[in-house]
């Protein structure tokens, strides 16, 4: 049965709006931050997913984005620096109904949080993860962090800083990942729309969000962004379809000698690269990825990959009845007085 109001909810959820999913908390991000627009967008999607407020978690770590879960009218936790990934976790194991989000930073999720994010990442939990990736440490006042580009000279690097950055595409494909995206903080519509696809995806969903610090990092994404340069410089990624960009799509990405190279469209689509983000084979989305590193390059903006595998949590629950099936309940007592003991004096 479906409710009327809305045929996409079960009947008995209530029909709710974005309003129910603010918070009595006073936003307290810098004026400008790009952090107002993914809450704006986060908040309006709740109410299509059907599911009731008391089911949806948000956890986050340490930085201007972890501020997220006051904001939102769910249950929520604020953790320790990086460690959102293995909190999200524990919850998932322990509750697998449960809607999970991890809302993180660059900072947070690819520095002292980076192992834990590769291995959420490769478990595969039914857990959605957005990136708010501003290229600075924001809440630390204005550091480079591991997306910072090479020679960005901040108060931790005032000569600039020697370290390559992190692609984080790159780096959650290599791990694994079975969705992966990126979107803008500017385009409501498109950071909608991939939120949404995120949720609808049964596994870990990684979201990147361009999104800009105007005190620390303003601009940063500027290229991809403004509305008189974004459409020379970023590419949309549409499964089945050309990789295609420009104002007026005069201009498509082909493969040369194994490398991705820009051509004008003049005699049709037909030696351009076909865009598959069902595709099993890492190979392209590992290609489109790369091209974010290369400066003569769009950016790709969409979904990256999207496939099925089995998710932890299920995996877990399976093995845990398999093992009650062929050794019993068991209870603690015999557990812990079982094989070799000791007694130290």
């Amino acid at each position: 049965m479906r409710n009327k109001k809305d045929p996409g909810i079960p009947l008995g959820v209530p029909t709710l709006t974005s309003n129910d999913f603010k918070s009595d908390q006073d936003v307290r991000w810098c004026p400008r931050c790009g952090d107002y627009s993914i809450l704006a967008q986060t908040r309006r999607i709740m109410p299509e997913l059907g599911i009731p407020k008391e089911n949806i978690v948000f956890i986050s770590g340490i930085g201007c984005s972890s501020r997220f879960p006051y904001y939102m009218n769910t249950y929520g936790f604020h953790t320790i620096h990086g460690r959102a990934p293995t909190i999200a976790s524990g919850v998932k194991m322990a509750n697998p109904d449960l809607s999970v989000w991890v809302i993180t930073g660059d900072g947070d999720a690819l520095s002292i949080g980076g192992n834990h994010f590769i291995h959420l990442m490769r478990r595969n939990f039914d857990i959605n993860v957005l990136l708010f990736n501003n290229r600075i440490y924001g809440l630390t006042k204005g550091q480079y962090s591991p997306t910072s580009e090479q020679g960005k000279n901040t108060y931790s690097s005032p000569f600039g800083s020697l370290e390559a950055p992190f692609n984080p595409i790159s780096l959650a494909l290599a791990a694994r990942a079975t969705f992966v995206a990126r979107s803008l903080d500017t385009d409501s519509t498109h950071l909608k729309a991939t939120i949404k696809a995120a949720f609808e995806h049964k596994g870990t969903s990684f979201i990147e969000i361009y999104q800009d610090c105007y005190v620390f990092n303003a601009h940063a994404f500027q290229l991809y962004t403004d509305k008189s340069t974004k459409a020379d410089n970023t590419v949309r990624l549409e499964h089945g379809e050309p990789l295609l960009f420009g104002k007026d799509n005069e201009q498509g990405i082909q493969l040369k000698n194994f490398q991705p190279e820009v051509t004008t469209v003049t005699n049709g689509t037909e030696d351009l690269i076909v865009h598959d983000q069902y595709a099993e084979n890492t190979t392209l989305a590992n290609f489109l990825a790369r091209m974010s590193d290369m400066p003569e390059m769009p950016h790709p903006i969409g979904i990256f990959r999207s496939v099925q595998k089995p998710c932890y949590e299920d995996m877990m629950v399976d093995q845990i009845d398999f093992a009650k099936q062929k050794k019993g309940e068991g209870n603690i007592h015999d557990l812990l007085h079982a094989g070799d003991t000791w007694v130290v004096e």
